[in-house]
């Protein structure tokens, strides 16, 4: 992979992220860099499971792998959110 197509990943990976994030609602407690990498994860694994289901690649946007991707930002989200809670109630508990 080349310096454009790391470049690229991180763009897309950043937009599809924060997709991810403004879906759910409330607060979740994890940051900017967190959010990237569940979205570039999200994006390469939406793309191979869409490839898997036989959605047609296509020259302009692929609308259907980007809902495959979202949704797994989504999914990711809330794990990585659900993760930081309990890691986060746990330090609390022994800070006392």
């Amino acid at each position: 992979m080349n310096i454009t197509g790391i470049i690229t990943a991180i763009v897309i990976g950043a937009i599809i992220g924060a997709l991810g994030r403004l879906l759910l609602p409330g607060r979740q407690p994890i940051g900017v860099l967190m959010t990237v990498i569940v979205g570039i994860v999200a994006a390469l694994i939406g793309t191979a499971v869409a490839q898997q289901v036989g959605v047609a690649t296509t020259n302009g946007i692929d609308w259907i792998e980007l809902v495959f991707q979202i949704g797994l930002a989504v999914i990711g989200v809330v794990i990585v959110a659900a993760f930081r809670r309990r890691h986060d109630r746990g330090h609390r508990r022994y800070e006392r």
